[in-house]
């Protein structure tokens, strides 16, 4: 077996080097750019979700701790912010809610059903899209379209989730007069609560319909 002596090796590493080292360099700089753009692109979403956080927390504070019309006035302006700037986040979906609640304050439910709609029509992330056709429903009820309002339940939910749609139901099937639903609505309610304690409006319902019915 020969060997390359020192000088041998130095050369062909020249070679080496002098054939192949552009394209090497090149992949070392495209490998550091990538390692940095992402680094970058992390800090830079880390960074916009601290925001969107802190903007959340100051609209919290706005319209739940200051009951006059400034806050909610206020609340309303930094909801739209957390909208228009951080579009496609969590907290925009919050805001929209929060604007929808304010809607119903002021009794705007035709604005409440757009903003709900542009939740529950968000498929990233269900629960919320489930939270947002409760409280469409009921905007609905507000403004005479229950029927369309029991329409929005077809996904299937399990759990405290499935506690409200079905006690939503069955407030909105006793609006059509629909007594017997209604009652099946409230113990599917109930039945699905995980502590009946916890929400006891639910056999106040149960309760009142069964007087009714005596």
């Amino acid at each position: 077996m020969s060997y390359q002596t020192e000088d041998e090796q130095v050369e062909k590493i020249k070679e080496v080097w002098h054939r192949h080292g552009v394209p090497v360099l090149t992949g070392v700089v495209l490998a550091l750019a990538g390692v940095f753009g992402w680094n970058g692109w992390t800090n830079y979403q880390e960074t916009k979700a601290a925001n969107a956080s802190a903007v959340y927390q100051n609209m919290l504070e706005s319209v739940l701790q200051d009951d006059s019309e400034a806050g909610r006035t206020r609340g309303a302006e930094l909801a739209e912010t957390l909208r228009k700037d951080y579009p496609g986040t969590r907290y925009a979906s919050f805001a929209a809610l929060m604007q929808a609640r304010l809607a119903v304050e002021a009794e705007d439910f035709a604005a409440a059903e757009t903003l709900l709609r542009d939740v529950a029509d968000d498929g990233s992330d269900k629960a919320l899209q489930e939270v947002a056709r409760q409280r469409l429903a009921r905007v609905l009820a507000q403004l005479e379209r229950a029927e369309e309002g029991l329409e929005l339940f077809s996904a299937p939910i399990s759990g405290e989730l499935l506690a409200g749609r079905e006690e939503v139901r069955g407030d909105l099937l006793l609006t059509l007069g629909r007594v017997e639903d209604a009652r099946l609505a409230y113990q599917a309610a109930l039945d699905a609560t995980g502590d009946p304690r916890a929400r006891p409006q639910l056999q106040l319902k149960l309760d009142d319909l069964a007087e009714e019915a005596s």
